[in-house]
C-alpha cells in the first residue's frame, strides 16, 4: 500500500494532498471538493476507504492553497469560481501523469458540490485521461458549455431530498453528449447524512468504477 502526503506545484504555489493506493493499483480516483471544504471531508474520505477496497487508489487534495483557503473562508471569493477550480484539476491530472506509480492508470475524477463543476471542467480538457466523472450532491451545471465538451461517462448521485440540486442535476443531465446516468438516494438530503446513505453512495460509486473498468483494457491508458 502506498501512503504519502504530496504537495502539487500549482501556479508558483503547491497543493497538499493525501495520496493512497494499493500496489497495483486499478486506477486512481480524484477527488474535487466542494464549497468551504477540504481534502479532510469525512464524507470523501469515507468514500475513499471504500473505494480502495475495490483496488483503486485515491488521492483527495485541497484544490485552494492556504492563504486561498483563509481567503476564502472570509469572503467565499474562491469556492465558485470554477475555471480557477478546473483548471487546479487539470494540474493535479497532469502530475498524477508524471508520477512512476500512477502515470499508467486511468484516472476517476470525483466531485462534490461545486467540485464537480471544476471535474467536468478538467474532463473535457483532458478527455484522454479520465475514465469517468462521479458527482455527489454536485453542481454540473456550473461547468457550463464544458458539458457539451465531456466525453467521459458521468454519474450523477443526489439525494432524493436535494430537490433544487436534483433538477439542476436533471437539467446537466440533458445536456450531456456523453453516456450519464442519475442514481436518487431516496430519502437523503445535500450532505447524506441520514443513516446508510453515504453507504449507498460509496456502493453505486464503487459499482460504476468497476463497470467502467470492465469495459476498458487497461492497455488504452498511459499512451
Amino acid at each position: 500500500m502506498l501512503s504519502q502526503l504530496v504537495r502539487v506545484p500549482v501556479d508558483d504555489a503547491a497543493l497538499a494532498g493525501d495520496l493512497v493506493a494499493p500496489t497495483p493499483a486499478r486506477a486512481m480516483v480524484l477527488f474535487a471538493h466542494g464549497s468551504g471544504s477540504s481534502r479532510h471531508s469525512p464524507r470523501n474520505r469515507m468514500v475513499a476507504a471504500e473505494l480502495r477496497t475495490a483496488g483503486l487508489g485515491t488521492l483527495l487534495i485541497d484544490l485552494l492553497t492556504e492563504d486561498e483557503d483563509r481567503e476564502d473562508a472570509a469572503t467565499g471569493v474562491h469556492r465558485f469560481d470554477i475555471p480557477l477550480l478546473g483548471r487546479r484539476v487539470v494540474a493535479v491530472m497532469d502530475w498524477l501523469a508524471a508520477q512512476h506509480e500512477t502515470g499508467v492508470l486511468p484516472v476517476v475524477l470525483f466531485g462534490a458540490s461545486t467540485g464537480a463543476a471544476a471535474a467536468l471542467v478538467a474532463a473535457a480538457e483532458r478527455p484522454d485521461r479520465v475514465l469517468t466523472v462521479i458527482s455527489r450532491g454536485g453542481r454540473p451545471d456550473l461547468a457550463d458549455a464544458a458539458l457539451d465538451r465531456v466525453r467521459a461517462p458521468v454519474l450523477l448521485l443526489v439525494g432524493g431530498r436535494d430537490t433544487e440540486v436534483l433538477r439542476l442535476n436533471r437539467e446537466a443531465a440533458r445536456r450531456l453528449s456523453a453516456p450519464s446516468a442519475l442514481h436518487v438516494v431516496p430519502g437523503a438530503t445535500h450532505l447524506f447524512e441520514e443513516p446508510g446513505a453515504l453507504e449507498q453512495v460509496a456502493e453505486a460509486a464503487t459499482q460504476w468504477c468497476d463497470d467502467r473498468l470492465r469495459s476498458v483494457p487497461l492497455e488504452a491508458w498511459g499512451d
